[in-house]
């Protein structure tokens, strides 16, 4: 499959954007998860609403509506961003950033297992090298901590799913669209739950006007990456998506590491090592195989 410059552009803006997110959580470390993802998923679809309007784009979303099978579709996209959303807001608020980090890196390897699984796409063998190595990173990671690397593996899951169901509804759902159907399936759970945290006074966003401004910015913070994702994943294929994310990790282990300096016991840093080895191989073989096809590959 050919790749499309525009569709790789977005994507690598997409994950260069979420990369930084860590920053941005951080700063609303005194409300729960929970709170901050309702706050997302409201102001998410109304920073979409307002921008269809205003691009004269309505009626993009009326025929999506009355496309029964794509409605379902992204209905089932946004739960599953939903989800990772709110995994990764606990992640970050409980000082695990680096167990969001690595279930990121882990996440082009399901992404690609699933282009493999689901849409038929190929696995070189070397990508099949890289994934193996991922699946021993795993091991390592459970065999140094006692347990299940949960936080990491539920992002790699539920953000590679999504990045797949993006993927099956196509060209049929244009992003900005896409994107207000998605938050449109959580945004009655989202308001019951902010009206139901103001009525028993649990409410910590509305504390002061500077705070609630900073909650309420999530909404366009949180559509912007998600629009140029879908716009990506319309263009180009499933595994060069995996390929493209590894700027949102590598920025992500950073913050923790140098910036929030979460611990890095031996255990982890084996688990990394061998990720990253895993990743070197994986965007090694995908970019000689770009410019076997004589694509051009975004630099940073």
């Amino acid at each position: 499959m050919r790749e499309d410059r525009t569709g790789l552009i977005y994507g690598f803006v997409a994950y260069l954007l979420w990369g930084l997110f860590p920053l941005y959580f951080n700063l609303l470390s005194r409300s729960g998860a929970m709170e901050i993802v309702a706050y997302r998923v409201l102001f998410s679809m109304l920073f979409c609403l307002a921008v269809l309007v205003v691009v004269k784009r309505w009626h993009q979303l009326g025929r999506l509506l009355r496309n029964r099978r794509a409605s379902l579709v992204l209905l089932a996209a946004g739960v599953l961003v939903t989800v990772n959303w709110s995994i990764y807001i606990y992640a970050v608020n409980t000082h695990r950033t680096l167990d969001a980090s690595m279930g990121y890196f882990i996440n082009p390897l399901i992404s690609a297992l699933l282009g493999v699984l689901v849409l038929g796409e190929r696995l070189r063998r070397v990508q099949w090298i890289a994934f193996a190595l991922g699946a021993i990173a795993v091991v390592v990671l459970i065999v140094g901590y006692g347990q299940v690397p949960i936080i990491a593996l539920g992002l790699a899951l539920t953000f590679g799913t999504y990045g797949l169901v993006k993927k099956k509804v196509g060209a049929r759902a244009p992003a900005l669209a896409g994107m207000a159907i998605e938050t449109m399936a959580m945004m009655p759970l989202a308001v019951g739950y902010l009206v139901w945290l103001s009525v028993t006074g649990a409410a910590t966003a509305t504390d002061s006007l500077g705070y609630l401004a900073l909650m309420m910015l999530s909404g366009p913070i949180t559509a912007v990456p998600l629009v140029l994702f879908a716009s990506a994943a319309r263009r180009i294929s499933l595994t060069m998506i995996g390929m493209l994310q590894y700027a949102a990790p590598i920025l992500q282990f950073l913050t923790g590491w140098a910036i929030f300096h979460e611990p890095m016991p031996p255990a982890r840093w084996a688990g990394f090592v061998l990720i990253w080895i895993a990743v070197l191989i994986f965007a090694s073989d995908g970019v000689r195989s770009a410019r076997a096809a004589n694509v051009d590959v975004p630099r940073p």
